[in-house]
């Protein structure tokens, strides 16, 4: 089956709605998450949205015949984007999602209430990570670009941008069992890191590409 070309280009202020189907369409271990909430919105909130308004020169998309099917986000300085996220994005998310009521045990959160509890607790960079790969990423793709190297091409795009802009090094966080995302990052030249519930991907950026 012949698939079309994609290309991949700056992200553009009307890509937003893609990053969020995208991001729901992925968003469970890879797979399509739809059904899993019912606020379509949620996930894009969290994993997407902000990239492309907050750091939009480092966002970037794969689009063909058919439209934005991938995208690859990242941010040059975690601490101080996390930072900016605090101030700017979710205070008005923490009204519209309130925390997971206190005396539901936390095996029993809905996947839209373990979202809502990471509105209201979001990861945070560590002093250690953030002196040695300072940038992080997300990256998703729609199953028809999948498999064709288009990953591995919005990777190398955003760490030329991170390198331009002087980053010395990208991580980012994979969900246990999602394996096939764990041996794309070791496929493409990620190193991982030991880290407690979740697999912790680094890549020098300080060195010639």
């Amino acid at each position: 089956m012949d698939h079309p070309v994609a290309r991949i280009r700056p992200f553009r202020p009307g890509d937003i709605h893609a990053l969020y189907q995208i991001c729901l369409q992925t968003g469970d271990l890879g797979q399509d998450a739809t059904s899993l909430y019912p606020d379509p919105d949620l996930i894009g909130h969290c994993f997407a949205a902000p990239y492309g308004l907050f750091e939009p020169a480092l966002a970037f998309v794969a689009e063909d015949t058919a439209g934005v099917a991938g995208y690859v986000l990242g941010a040059l300085d975690s601490q101080a984007f996390e930072k900016r996220l605090e101030s700017d994005w979710w205070p008005e998310l923490r009204d519209r999602y309130p925390e997971p009521p206190p005396a539901l045990p936390s095996q029993q959160w809905t996947p839209s209430l373990r979202l809502a509890h990471f509105i209201h607790h979001p990861d945070r960079t560590t002093d250690e990570l953030a002196a040695r790969y300072p940038s992080h990423l997300h990256i998703d793709l729609l199953p028809r670009l999948q498999g064709r190297s288009y990953g591995r091409q919005l990777v190398q795009t955003l760490t030329t941008a991170l390198r331009d802009q002087g980053s010395r090094g990208v991580h980012l966080h994979v969900t246990p069992g999602n394996q096939r995302a764990v041996s794309f990052y070791r496929h493409i030249g990620f190193t991982e890191l030991p880290a407690a519930d979740t697999h912790l991907f680094c890549m020098d950026l300080s060195a010639a590409s």
